[in-house]
């Protein structure tokens, strides 16, 4: 199981390096790390399990963040209580998003940044994105509200990018007024 001291602080330059598209077929310490990754989140979102193992709890890991410097991330969606869906993206891309933005109410948080930053991070309402699976097939899911933010944040990630990177330090609440909060 991947456990929390397996995933790269914020400091490690690892984090912010260029990543690399995955080849298929995929081998099998590729399709463990991505097993691992998604039971780490699940087990991260179970509040006993979380207790059990001291893990923060997560919805989403990139490649970068475990040390491996490929285009690929998973999230682990709670789409009511205690049901999950798995989504793997693997060389993901962003081919359509909405207008509207939208900000998290309790602002983002990052299984690598091990410290709270105020702020908010615009981010589209709705997206679509292309990638292929486990399997080298390809897939298209479109995502909205929450499962969006998720999709984009750990898509950042792959470029390098942290959260934080869209607050403006001098005004962390710029523009709030033009989006929408959720």
């Amino acid at each position: 199981m991947l456990l929390t001291s397996d995933i790269l602080d914020e400091k490690d330059k690892r984090i912010r390096a260029k990543n690399t598209d995955m080849e298929f077929p995929l081998n099998d310490k590729d399709k463990k790390l991505i097993h691992d990754m998604l039971e780490h989140l699940h087990f991260s979102q179970i509040e006993e399990k979380a207790e059990k193992y001291h893990l923060r709890p997560g919805m989403g890991l990139a490649a970068p963040q475990v040390g491996m410097n490929k285009n690929f991330f998973v999230v682990c969606h709670e789409e009511k209580e205690n049901v999950f869906k798995n989504y793997v993206l693997i060389n993901p891309k962003l081919i359509s998003h909405s207008e509207e933005l939208i900000y998290s109410s309790g602002g983002e948080g990052c299984l690598s940044v091990n410290r709270d930053v105020e702020g908010i991070v615009p981010r589209y309402a709705r997206v679509t994105f292309t990638g292929y699976d486990v399997e080298g097939n390809k897939i298209k899911y479109r995502a909205r509200e929450e499962l969006a933010i998720a999709f984009q944040h750990e898509m950042d990630h792959l470029h390098g990018i942290l959260f934080y990177d869209h607050i403006d330090p001098k005004d962390p609440y710029k523009n709030a007024e033009e989006m929408r909060e959720i």
